[in-house]
This record gives structure tokens, sequence and C-alpha cells, in this order.
């Protein structure tokens, strides 16, 4: 077992594998996270947006 690990030609199934397990255990930490992330995550979500909102009131504010 050790001697096939060690052989140059294996790196690329051994390195396939890795990385599909790390691939996994990230889509299962983002889908299965808890609620309380998902909760702390609702308002910073809209932060591109706020900017907006704040130059529209200016508008609203110099034109009226």
């Amino acid at each position: 077992m050790l001697a096939w690990l060690a052989r140059p030609e294996n790196a690329k199934p051994i390195g396939l594998i890795i990385f599909f397990v790390t691939f996994c255990l990230i889509v299962w930490w983002v889908y299965a996270g808890d609620k309380k992330r998902a909760a702390r995550m609702e308002e910073p979500k809209n932060i591109p947006f706020l900017d907006d909102d704040l130059d529209q009131e200016t508008k609203d504010k110099s034109n009226g």
C-alpha cells in the first residue's frame, strides 16, 4: 500500500480524492449551516444596496 502511494503517477488520483472530499465538506458546511449564521448574514447581504438608497435620499433632499 505504501509503495502505491509513493509512486509519482498516483499523485493525480490522490489529489483528486483530497480535493473532492474537501469540496464536498465545504458544500455540506454551506448548506447545513446553522440558522444563527444565516440570520446574522441577512443584514450584511443588503449593504451594496444601501448606498443607492442614501444617494436617492440625498438627491430628493437637494431637489426638494
